[in-house]
């Protein structure tokens, strides 16, 4: 492996390990608050609203913030519509 690509796989780890703890933090905010089954919906949310952004993934945590702000609206969104899913904790 030269350089470049051990760079370039260092560069990755950190975006993965990134994503990884904001979804992690939002789905267990999520969870705690809604319950497990809003939760996956909301993992769902976060993990579209990923595949939605135009700008491809940087290691900034402003970008993951926003992809986490985009799923909260959706968890918002579906929440005022009376598209309730009941706490079973």
């Amino acid at each position: 492996m030269d350089e470049h690509e051990s760079f370039s796989d260092l560069i990755y780890e950190e975006r993965v390990y990134m994503a990884g703890n904001e979804l992690s933090s939002f789905i267990a905010a999520v969870t705690e608050v809604y319950g497990p089954e809003e939760a996956r919906l909301s993992a769902t949310d976060w993990i579209e609203e990923l595949e939605l952004m135009n700008t491809p993934p940087s290691s900034t945590k402003r970008y993951w913030r926003a992809v986490t702000i985009a799923a909260s609206a959706r968890l918002a969104h579906r929440r005022s519509e009376g598209r309730l899913v009941p706490v079973t904790c």
